[in-house]
């Protein structure tokens, strides 16, 4: 046994079964059931150069989620004894287990915005009063800041939003067809 030997993982009754179901569930998402294995691992009492052999990852991977549990084991204790029950703890469980946000700057346009736009693409642009057939990215654009969906926009981001939305044509018709029956 190599390496220093980290803090031990006290694992309860209920978050063994939570982390062993999470470790078995088909639909466990693979980052979750590793990390899970990483914990289960732990409280064995191997060091994080022992769990990270016998799971194929980096001890630096080992040593980040022993950290973490470690971190949230009073929480997830004080919530046992509040009288969660499994399917709450697993709640918990998994979102210690689960990625933390990813830095960088918050998104410029909500969802709403975004959708506002793309419905505008889908309105005549003679409707809007411009003299054109088809509309551009700068036209749409100019026309979301003019109706106050946005402050400002590029032209460049507009055409991201159109291209994010483009969708092959669906093999067969969407709508069916009211035949010689009529409706319903």
């Amino acid at each position: 046994m190599s390496g220093p030997t980290p803090p031990r993982i006290h694992l309860t009754a209920k978050q063994r079964a939570v982390l062993e179901r999470l470790v078995r569930r088909q639909t466990s998402p693979q980052r979750l059931g590793r990390r899970a294995r990483v914990i289960l691992e732990a409280e064995s009492g191997a060091n994080n150069e022992e769990v990270a052999r016998r799971l194929g990852l980096k001890r630096g991977t080992t040593r980040k989620w022993r950290d973490r549990w470690l971190e949230a084991s009073a929480a997830l204790q004080a919530a046992e004894d509040e009288g969660y029950d499994e399917r709450d703890l697993g709640v918990l469980i998994e979102a210690v287990l689960d990625d933390e946000p990813r830095p960088g700057t918050p998104a410029t346009f909500t969802p709403e915005q975004i959708v506002q736009i793309v419905a505008l693409a889908c309105e005549p642009p003679a409707d809007s009063g411009r003299p054109v057939s088809h509309w551009t990215p700068r036209e749409l654009a100019e026309e979301a800041v003019k109706r106050g969906i946005v402050e400002r926009i590029s032209t460049r981001s507009v055409g991201r939003f159109l291209q994010r939305g483009r969708l092959e044509a669906a093999p067969q018709p969407v709508l069916a067809q009211l035949g010689a029956r009529g409706p319903g």
